[in-house]
């Protein structure tokens, strides 16, 4: 997007990661996004709105993302946050950094795994972040570089053992998930393509050689969701996509997506979103920064 702040950070071509350890009592970044890879915590900041793609929530006490795409918009605005010390830990890396036939090797699966998922952003619960804070905590007091480089690294193999949620919508992100079976994928770029028109469950099943309930059946169990919540997310992510980037009214936007009622639209976004379509579209223009 040509009107999203690009950040650029202070790492050099000879720096391993950048990181900051700073008190604040507000955010005052708008909406950015980078190259670079960034480990983000953030600490007292209930009522903080934390806004990664097409996903917006209210954070905690305590909240760690991980965004691994230089084309995903990202922010923390001060949303119904009071407290009077926030503490936030940032840390920046290269995608470069690892990289080549090291990181193939099966001790690093995991995290390899995380960085392609968090091309979409990850959020960590509160039991992950527990198992990392004391590391995190002492990152940026750590004088000796190779041991910071360690501890780093092994903070980034204890999230990737661990769970995490993903946050933006591929469809809002443009990325593509993990590599998945040829039907699957065949399905995902069917729906893209038609999301717009009336999705039938047999015409899908058809393209795959299955029978709607085994198809029905196998797309759950490769996907982890339902066919029609997979296909109502993937219209959601395009229409908070058009709210971002278009001027388009609300209502038109709601039957361009797929949507055949506007009542049905605003209800469903922000039961899955946290805001109406309105306050998601206001959100990003108070956020945004012109450049």
């Amino acid at each position: 997007m040509s009107d999203v702040l690009e950040e650029i950070t202070p790492l050099s071509e000879k720096d391993c990661f950048y990181i900051v350890d700073r008190h604040k009592t507000e955010f005052t970044y708008p909406l950015h996004q980078h190259r670079e890879y960034e480990l983000n915590f953030v600490e007292n900041a209930s009522g903080v709105t934390r806004i990664v793609g097409d996903s917006v929530e209210t954070v905690a006490d305590y909240d760690l993302v991980l965004i691994c795409s230089e084309n995903l918009e990202h922010a923390w605005d001060n949303g119904s946050c009071t407290s009077p010390d926030i503490r936030e830990i940032t840390v920046q890396f290269s995608p470069d950094l690892l990289s080549g036939n090291l990181m193939a090797k099966n001790q690093f699966a995991s995290i390899m795994k995380m960085f392609r998922d968090a091309d979409h952003g990850v959020a960590f619960p509160m039991h992950t972040i527990m198992k990392v804070y004391g590391e995190l905590d002492s990152l940026a007091s750590e004088t000796e570089d190779f041991m910071r480089f360690l501890k780093l690294l092994k903070i980034l193999y204890t999230l990737s053992s661990n769970e995490y949620r993903i946050l933006a919508s591929s469809s809002f992100s443009h990325a593509a998930r993990n590599p998945e079976s040829r039907r699957v994928q065949k399905i995902k770029q069917y729906i893209n393509d038609h999301y717009t028109e009336t999705l039938r469950l047999e015409d899908m099943s058809r393209l795959v050689g299955m029978t709607p309930t085994s198809f029905s059946r196998f797309f759950k169990l490769r996907t982890g969701k339902s066919l029609s919540d997979y296909v109502l997310d993937i219209r959601l992510g395009f229409a908070a996509r058009m709210l971002v980037d278009s001027t388009n009214n609300i209502s038109e936007i709601c039957f361009e997506c797929g949507f055949n009622n506007l009542s049905n639209f605003n209800r469903i976004f922000k039961s899955r979103r946290g805001v109406t379509p309105k306050e998601f579209r206001a959100m990003y223009k108070k956020n945004k920064l012109i450049i």
